[in-house]
């Protein structure tokens, strides 16, 4: 049976218009994923909620393609692609329109957890489109190198456009714009596919929605649990305990039920597979240790005072230096060079990166200072991404499906609860460590705390304040140095930590090969007869 004709005849030999259409289409997908990832103030502001009850929105995106990406790729091969993109992009549009009236954050985060449904099913479905159009010999090449790093840049391309909106108008109207652009999506789907495109269609029947809503479960309640842990004292808090409670349970029954299905929801086989497993822990280090930028980009807005703008021209040289090492990772696979040359070399920029912020970050560091390791950040994460994806998945046979790519989505969801709740609890700890070590010296025996003390206070009265005023307010400007010192060296701790998870991943990586031959061959004289 011929293959799927889904493209329709004039834009089959335009293959620029077509690429360009349907990365227009994955980015009004990929655009409500991460709306708000760098302006979550303004959905703060908006709902008068607490910064833990938009982290969770954002993670109930997540999970919301968690629980759908096993499934949805049932629907690919039943329904008409056209009429299936249509359908979603309309129910996508409502989620916006529902969005931008809501007032209640609870409501929100329902409606966040079905716009990740949205998401994955135009994401699945733009990806078999590239595939589609592509031949065989270039189509995962190519394909994955527009995917990947389009997913790598949305926070960089939706930053932009939504800083310039939310300067100008109140948050609900960024909305607006993304309706917008969900219509023109839509025109672009009318223009370039067909009605029916003459597949095979594979029935849907023994589709495991009990798999689904266990799924949600299980994201739901372990995003709650790292979100919130750190605030509620963890396992000191009866919310977490049940929270972690139900996590658990939920774990346990899905993998319990796909050890049973004929059509399982993720295939267990995945698991029995070493290379598989390898390059899920590279996903988690390098999911991991990327998290750090963020360290920065808060830097920047909470303690340097930067507006948007500046902080996403730093973003954009992260973002070149992703779509640079992606597209030589990428030459580089298709010229058979070993997965592990890549490995290296985007461990190494991890590592440098690493270093450089640990002994560049200063209370006055400037635009320049930042931009170089940032861009060894964005090297690190093309060499890495796509390459550690493709390892990961190109040694699991056929009939797990589409298994490896959904645990490796998980993988990166854990990870970023695990950063999230990491990251913040390491700040407390250290930042508390370093409030006592500052405040040791903060005595009127120290010269420098004296010096400085005095300054203020000089500083103050001749503004005109009163002496008990200037005094206080001294003290304020103390306390908040102390802040911002304790901050600016926790921070450095972090990338200290990483630095050598980094370099100790990369040494795993170099020696391993040797220490597990040498192994072998240990193994094997030890097997061999002894000469008489």
């Amino acid at each position: 049976m011929n293959a799927p004709d889904f493209f329709k005849p004039w834009v089959k030999n335009r293959k620029g218009i077509l690429w360009i259409g349907l990365f227009l289409v994955l980015l009004s997908g990929i655009v409500q994923f991460g709306l708000y990832a760098l302006n979550q103030n303004y959905v703060i502001s908006h709902f008068g909620a607490q910064p833990e009850d938009v982290s969770l929105s954002l993670q109930l995106t997540y999970v919301g393609i968690l629980a759908i990406l096993p499934i949805q790729f049932r629907f690919l091969r039943y329904f008409e692609r056209r009429s299936y993109m249509i359908f979603i992009i309309i129910a996508g549009m409502l989620l916006s329109i529902a969005s931008m009236y809501t007032t209640d954050i609870f409501v929100f985060m329902g409606l966040r957890l079905m716009t990740g449904i949205v998401v994955a099913c135009i994401a699945g479905s733009v990806l078999t489109l590239y595939f589609a159009s592509l031949p065989p010999a270039k189509a995962t090449a190519i394909g994955s190198t527009i995917f990947y790093t389009t997913i790598l840049a949305n926070s960089f391309i939706i930053g932009i456009l939504s800083a310039w909106v939310t300067d100008n108008y109140d948050w609900p109207n960024i909305y607006k714009y993304l309706i917008a652009f969900q219509v023109f999506a839509l025109l672009i789907v009318l223009l370039l596919l067909k009605p029916a495109s003459g597949m095979k269609r594979y029935p849907l029947y023994q589709i495991d929605w009990f798999g689904f809503v266990t799924m949600l479960s299980t994201g739901i309640s372990l995003a709650y649990t790292f979100i919130y842990g750190p605030k509620y004292y963890w396992f000191t808090d009866q919310r977490i305990m049940l929270s972690a409670f139900i996590a658990v349970i939920s774990i346990g029954i899905l993998y319990y039920r796909q050890t049973t299905l004929k059509r399982p929801y993720l295939h267990p086989a995945v698991l029995k597979s070493k290379q598989f497993i390898t390059g899920l822990l590279l996903l988690v280090v390098y999911f991991g240790a990327k998290d750090s930028i963020n360290l920065i980009y808060g830097y920047c807005a909470t303690v340097l005072k930067w507006d948007t703008y500046k902080i996403m021209w730093l973003a954009a040289f992260n973002f070149s230096a992703v779509l640079i090492s992606t597209i030589v990772a990428i030459l580089m696979l298709s010229r058979k060079v070993p997965f592990r040359v890549l490995f290296i070399l985007g461990l190494t920029s991890l590592a440098i990166y690493h270093i450089w912020m640990y002994f560049t970050f200063t209370p006055d560091i400037t635009f320049s200072d930042l931009s170089w390791p940032v861009f060894f950040q964005g090297a690190a994460s093309g060499f890495l991404f796509v390459p550690v994806i493709v390892y990961t998945v190109s040694g699991l046979p056929a009939f797990t499906g589409f298994t490896g790519i959904s645990l490796a989505t998980i993988s990166r969801f854990i990870t970023g609860l695990n950063s999230t709740a990491g990251f913040y609890t390491l700040q407390l700890y250290f930042n508390q460590l370093n409030r006592e070590k500052f405040l040791r010296n903060i005595t009127d025996m120290n010269d420098n705390f004296s010096q400085r003390f005095n300054q203020f206070v000089q500083l103050f009265r001749s503004k005109g304040f009163s002496a008990d005023q200037a005094n206080a307010l001294a003290h304020t400007n103390i306390n908040r140095a102390l802040i911002v010192q304790s901050q600016l060296m926790t921070n450095m701790y972090v990338f200290k930590l990483m630095f050598v998870v980094s370099v100790t991943v990369l040494l795993l990586l170099i020696i391993g090969p040797y220490v597990s031959k040498a192994f072998r061959s240990l193994i094997h004289l030890k097997n061999v007869p002894a000469l008489k």
